[in-house]
């Protein structure tokens, strides 16, 4: 180990290129991995805060997307639902994109329309309150302070004017944020009285979900799914979406952790080749030789990873402060992986300078 940490600290520069190298390796992967556990929780925060285990939807809709006769609901669901043997609450919800006009900009929003004596809408206020009359509205607090919007402003939403109500926490998404309202006004926001997308249900007590599912998938035009499936679907659908160009990065990000180890290790062991030919004219395994250059892969692969560790918190905490529409989680798994990342980085990249000490011969030692 003494040999190992002298070799390694021998050129203190190409030692910190080392560390470096393996430390953005890893910011790199649990940054990605971060984003990706973020973009989890973003994307079915409100189905994981709606209420009810049973979401009905149109017949072969996965959730409402646009606002057309083929995936709102057909206006009979909801007495139908409530008449339902076996269900004590049925919560009617208007969930669809709508254009926020902000005079020189424009953006998008997931409007939700919902009753507030039934619940439906924002899980966590930030400031005000919820919406009472059919001209307010609550708006994410994140999209609110990046846009400028306060308490008492007036918004122009689909060309229709509304009054700042109040601001929800937690109703962001990556890409964008939410807006509540009731869903009277949502329903007349799209120009369609009785509209809805989708009815969260409640099963009464002792009653099965699977049993009412069974029940409620007798109403005509209607699905009844577990909202605990939906919440698992829409992640899978995010996932492979965006998970595979962000898994690509973190897959490169590791090939450079790995390169500049095995770089800086094969280096040093070349440069020191006749003090190892010295060890194996004297006596020394194979094997003695191949447990100094892994050890000198290890000391530097662990120190990057620390640091890695230390610098994605870091990054992650800085991104989030300048973008808080993006949500980054490292989670304690994901720092234990990327640990594991490292020492394997460390491994690879030491295998070709133990190739070249295996074919190593003494006699090169003796040569001028």
């Amino acid at each position: 180990m003494n040999l190992a940490w002298r070799n390694l600290i021998q050129d203190k520069t190409r030692a910190g290129l080392s560390v470096l190298g393996v430390a953005l390796a890893i910011m790199l992967i649990l940054v990605l991995g971060g984003f990706v556990s973020g973009l989890n929780v973003q994307v079915t925060r409100y189905l994981d805060h709606a209420p009810g285990s049973i979401v009905l939807l149109r017949t072969g809709l996965q959730g409402a997307s646009s606002v057309t006769p083929t995936n709102t609901l057909p206006d009979s669901a909801l007495t139908a639902a409530r008449s339902t043997a076996g269900v004590a609450a049925a919560v009617p919800v208007v969930s669809q994109t709508a254009v926020l006009d902000l005079g020189s900009a424009k953006q998008f929003v997931i409007v939700v329309g919902y009753d507030p004596a039934l619940g439906g809408g924002p899980w966590l206020m930030g400031s005000g309150r919820e919406p009472i009359a059919d001209d307010e509205v609550v708006v994410d607090s994140v999209l609110a302070a990046r846009r400028g919007i306060h308490l008492g402003d007036s918004l122009t939403l689909m060309g229709t004017p509304f009054r700042v109500a109040g601001s929800s926490d937690e109703s962001t998404t990556w890409m964008t944020g939410y807006v509540f309202m009731t869903l009277a006004a949502a329903q007349k926001l799209y120009s369609a009285v009785g509209m809805l997308t989708m009815i969260f249900v409640t099963p009464a007590h002792g009653v099965a979900v699977s049993d009412l599912i069974a029940r409620l998938d007798s109403i005509a035009d209607v699905e009844a799914r577990p909202k605990a499936e939906l919440i698992s679907d829409t992640r899978s659908f995010y996932l492979a979406t965006m998970g595979a160009p962000l898994n690509l990065m973190a897959g490169i990000a590791s090939l450079v952790g790995v390169t500049v180890v095995g770089l800086v290790t094969y280096t040093a062991t070349i440069e020191r080749r006749r003090e190892y030919g010295m060890l194996k004219a004297v006596g020394a395994r194979n094997r003695v030789l191949y447990a100094v250059v892994a050890q000198q892969a290890l000391v530097a692969a662990l120190a990057g990873s620390i640091v890695g560790v230390a610098a994605a918190r870091g990054a992650a905490w800085t991104i989030m402060a300048l973008r808080p529409q993006f949500l980054i989680t490292v989670e304690p798994s994901s720092v234990l992986t990327a640990l594991a990342a490292g020492l394997l980085m460390a491994l690879v990249g030491a295998l070709f300078p133990v190739r070249t000490l295996g074919r190593l011969a003494p006699a090169e030692v003796f040569r001028g």
